[in-house]
């Protein structure tokens, strides 16, 4: 621990983990922790955000809690069916290695890694993120009901400069303790909001024909339920600002989670899901059920009767209960027994209405949240039902390289803690090209001109958050 919370306390600390990098012959992570005052995880990451930089993301305002990491200390990623598993054997490796110290009674303190995995478990060269990607930030702040916290992640190798890693950890001590958005900030000019000069759709001419032929599949008996997505491209005059859109997404959409993860060389995946796919606290599960949906009205009255129209929608029921039935079905594999309504809640969203189920269980310290994600990626909110007949049928129907849309990003700890998101209602942002998805599930019922309408919905919060 480091009670002085001085440099010599520092040096002694950073002394002792450089030999027992020396005794094992692999380098050390030193994970420090800190209760900070007041400090707003977006701004301080839109402060220092580096294109060519990792970094993560995720903020529920309605659950008070925000989470950012930047600038990867170790990294990896993965291709194929093993990719959770691997991306597990990474973290316990580093973890084998990490010295954790520091005010870890805070609320997301202690060393976090943040992933992203991709719809399908191989991905086309050209690829913006691979299947699989895991890192353990050098930086980290959050927020989480009035509390605030800062984490720097250290490697120290057996032949580290003492001295430079004291000065370096030093000044991130005290940036981060009282962080300032104005002076610490390099502020650059206003930048105009892009307009968008072109726009095409990713497969033209394909949805309302896909829509058809799962159709068709679905009367013969080949499969329940299918998720298609449509994508576009926007076009615009100057680089879009994804943390900026990231912004007006949280503020217009408190009750979805807003998330960006950076691969890297400019590139950015942001969007605003309203669906989580598990999380896990103090050995409690909490996943949930969110299928079918309506659009939201513009007067009370209309509100309501569309929310009705839901409610007793035999289509959209049916549409949620393979939902909630599969996911069911999926925790139980391994080992862990969910709890469940069987009548379905409404989940009231700025521009759209969704059915919701929430789901609970018990997880014991011997399942791991990366086995769990294993099992239930891809839930047939966004794949389909029958898993194994549908899914492998999206590629060909859709002629789309869904990369993370649809896909999962989220973060997991040291005592196996963590939260995944199902990344819908989003895009890839690459310099001046946006590329937007959104999606619908099929069913018996469906029709191509209602999906249709339904993706143009969801697709429309997205491009007013770009281009507002």
């Amino acid at each position: 621990m480091l009670p002085e919370r001085d440099q010599d306390a520092l040096r002694v600390f950073l002394e002792g983990c450089r030999e027992t990098a020396q005794r094992k012959g692999h380098f050390q992570i030193a994970s420090i922790s800190l209760a900070v005052k007041h400090i707003a995880p977006l701004a301080v990451l839109q402060s220092i955000y580096e294109p060519n930089e990792l970094h993560f993301y995720v903020e529920r305002a309605a659950d008070e809690e925000a989470l950012a990491g930047a600038e990867a200390v170790a990294e990896a990623t993965f291709t194929g069916p093993e990719r959770f598993a691997q991306a597990q054997a990474f973290a316990d490796e580093i973890m084998e290695n990490t010295i954790v110290v520091g005010d870890l009674d805070e609320p997301f303190t202690g060393p976090h890694f943040f992933t992203a995995f991709t719809f399908n478990d191989s991905v086309p060269e050209d690829s913006a993120f691979a299947p699989g990607t895991i890192f353990l930030p050098r930086w980290q702040v959050s927020r989480a009901k009035g509390k605030y916290g800062a984490v720097a992640n250290i490697r120290i190798d057996p032949d580290a400069d003492l001295e430079q890693l004291v000065a370096r950890v030093w000044g991130a001590y005290q940036k981060f303790s009282t962080f300032d958005y104005v002076a610490d900030a390099v502020l650059p000019e206003p930048v105009a909001t892009p307009a968008v000069v072109e726009r095409s759709e990713l497969a033209p001419e394909v949805y309302s024909g896909a829509i058809t032929e799962a159709l068709k599949s679905i009367e013969s008996g080949a499969y329940e339920k299918v998720v298609l997505a449509r994508g576009i491209k926007l076009e615009a005059n100057e680089p879009w600002q994804p943390l900026d859109a990231l912004h007006r997404l949280r503020e217009r959409f408190a009750g979805c989670f807003t998330f960006s993860f950076g691969g890297g060389g400019g590139r950015s995946f942001i969007g605003a899901t309203p669906e989580r796919l598990l999380r896990i606290r103090d050995g409690q599960l909490l996943t949930e059920a969110i299928a079918g949906s309506a659009p939201r009205g513009v007067s009370a009255g209309e509100d309501a009767r569309l929310a009705r129209g839901l409610l007793e929608s035999r289509k959209d029921l049916h549409e949620h209960a393979c939902v909630r039935d599969s996911i069911l079905r999926r925790l139980k594999v391994v080992g862990v027994s969910g709890r469940a309504d069987l009548v379905p809640s409404l989940l009231p969203l700025a521009n759209v209405q969704h059915l919701r189920t929430a789901i609970e269980a018990e997880v014991t310290d011997d399942v791991h949240l990366l086995d769990i994600l294993q099992e239930m990626h891809p839930t047939p909110a966004v794949g389909g039902t029958p898993r194994e007949d549908a899914v492998p049928r999206i590629r060909d129907l859709e002629q789309l390289n869904r990369g993370l849309y649809s896909g999962v990003v989220g973060w997991f700890n040291h005592l196996n803690e963590g939260e995944m998101v199902v990344s819908i209602r989003s895009a890839l942002i690459e310099g001046t090209t946006a590329r937007l998805y959104a999606g619908a599930g099929i069913v018996a019922g469906s029709t191509p001109e209602k999906e249709t309408r339904e993706t143009e919905l969801k697709l429309q919060a997205l491009l007013d958050a770009l281009t507002a």
